[in-house]
């Protein structure tokens, strides 16, 4: 959202009567209104649902449960944003972030799940991964970072590492935040532009942005494939980033039955407009 300056004369304010007084002064000072209003919303929510994940930190810390959300998406899709509101409050004692950088020349040599099992949940803690091992399901082969054999034998043992972590008593939540062609344009233009978001550009995100139709394919190839009823795919519609992170974060908490839930003073059922399971008929996944 564009920040509107508001000019607000404090003896006019005097003579405000009723909120459409102030409405109307606002929109004398050529403030969009509709699109304030949409912000207050925003935040407000935002704030109370993020209340809502302290408490589901504590119930997980006082229960040792592990909890590892994915979040996974094409490049500018919104993964990073909405991590920070997810940990915005949150204890850094018991949550951490894994963003993985590219696997060192040992960890090439080992078997490729190897340097995610490091970073898994302890009891008691929440683990965000910022893209994970599905960076061969997608990434990897689209760019050339790996052979045709270890995209294969990665697409072979997901579901059964994913099984192994189930069993052992892991959480693992997975989201795919889905956007528009013409959306992740639009992101990588404002990137180019605003000098607080250039860091966000790699040699990587060049390419990629030019890749739409080999991302697409992998995409495709790997729904069905790592989809499963003990670790299903979330499809999140992402081109409204500001209810893309409120939906997330309904569904995380819905997902739990924690401590102090009932008391919630805000909905906690995810959106089936913004955010459902993947399906085989599916047909709102990046288009």
């Amino acid at each position: 959202m564009k920040k509107e300056k508001i000019i607000i004369d404090s003896e006019e304010v005097k003579n405000f009567k009723v909120r459409k007084d102030f409405e109307t002064h606002l929109k004398k000072n050529g403030v969009n209104v509709k699109l304030l209003k949409s912000q207050i919303k925003y935040e407000n929510e935002l704030e109370l649902l993020q209340l809502e994940l302290v408490k589901l930190q504590s119930w997980i810390k006082k229960h040792n449960k592990r909890v590892a959300i994915i979040f996974e998406g094409r490049d500018a899709a919104g993964k990073g944003g909405t991590i920070r509101r997810f940990k915005e409050h949150l204890s850094p004692r018991s949550m951490r972030v894994v963003a993985l950088a590219k696997p060192s020349d040992i960890e090439r040599g080992q078997w490729y799940f190897m340097r995610y099992i490091k970073e898994l949940p302890n009891p008691g803690e929440i683990v965000f991964f910022d893209r994970s091992w599905y960076n061969r399901a997608i990434v990897e082969p689209v760019m050339g970072f790996c052979n045709k054999q270890d995209y294969k034998k990665f697409i072979r043992q997901v579901p059964d590492f994913e099984h192994m972590l189930y069993e052992d008593g892991i959480t693992v939540i997975k989201f795919w935040f889905s956007i528009s062609k013409k959306e992740q344009w639009k992101r990588f233009e404002s990137r180019k532009t605003n000098p607080l978001k250039q860091w966000k550009l790699s040699p990587v995100d060049e390419k990629s942005r030019h890749k739409w139709d080999e991302y697409t394919l992998y995409k495709e190839k790997m729904f069905p494939d790592t989809h499963t009823n003990f670790c299903p795919w979330m499809i999140v519609q992402a081109n409204n980033k500001l209810t893309m992170r409120l939906e997330s974060m309904r569904y995380v908490l819905n997902h739990f039955e924690y401590a102090g839930k009932s008391n919630s003073k805000v909905n906690l059922y995810p959106d089936p407009n913004v955010i459902q399971r993947y399906y085989r008929s599916l047909n709102q996944i990046d288009k």
